[in-house]
């Protein structure tokens, strides 16, 4: 990966504003803090992010590294996640991150991640073991494919096993004895 400046910084600072601003909302509606009016401009969000991603990933290929910069392609990263409501453009994210993965210009952890979400949210088991599911009964892994495999998978990629992060992503999440009720909600967070 490259530490030069940015090609586009301007698109980098479009991205991280963007997923900041999604992340900001979904940490939200995870502690049960959002009502129906803001869930939905939530979910208004997550669909122009989605657009916005579209329109870059149209003129640049995947805004890697080189272009938006490391904090840049984590928001672009982030923004193609958390946009279940277009599995197509899911997997065609994927795709354009793995190939940016392979140039050098990206994370292959962020390929595993959104590889996982794009599977899920087509309504297929996961192969690395990043998505989980939050509700009131506490955290779930989403469905996995080859369980007695997945740490060999995770290690190609970098990630540690799937014990290690699921302990870490309990510890993060532990319900707030205070909320009545947690909603359900698919995370992103077996890293």
């Amino acid at each position: 990966m490259t530490t030069a400046e940015p090609r586009r910084p301007d698109l980098a600072r479009e991205l991280i504003a963007r997923a900041a601003q999604s992340a900001a909302h979904r940490t939200k509606r995870i502690r049960n803090q959002l009502n129906a009016v803001q869930l939905g401009q939530g979910r208004h969000t997550d669909h122009a992010n989605t657009k916005i991603l579209g329109r870059i990933l149209a003129d640049h290929d995947w805004p890697g590294h080189r272009l938006v910069g490391p904090r840049g392609a984590r928001a672009a990263w982030s923004i193609a996640l958390h946009s279940d409501d277009d599995p197509a453009f899911q997997r065609a994210a994927t795709t354009l991150l793995g190939r940016a993965v392979q140039a050098g210009d990206a994370l292959v952890q962020h390929w595993a991640h959104l590889h996982d979400r794009a599977l899920i949210t087509s309504g297929r088991d996961q192969e690395y073991g990043t998505q989980l599911l939050l509700s009131a009964d506490g955290i779930e892994l989403c469905p996995l494919s080859a369980p007695a495999s997945v740490d060999a998978r995770r290690a190609t990629v970098g990630l540690p096993p799937l014990a290690v992060a699921l302990k870490a992503v309990r510890r993060r999440y532990t319900p707030d004895s205070s909320a009545d009720e947690a909603p359900t909600v698919v995370l992103a967070g077996a890293a």
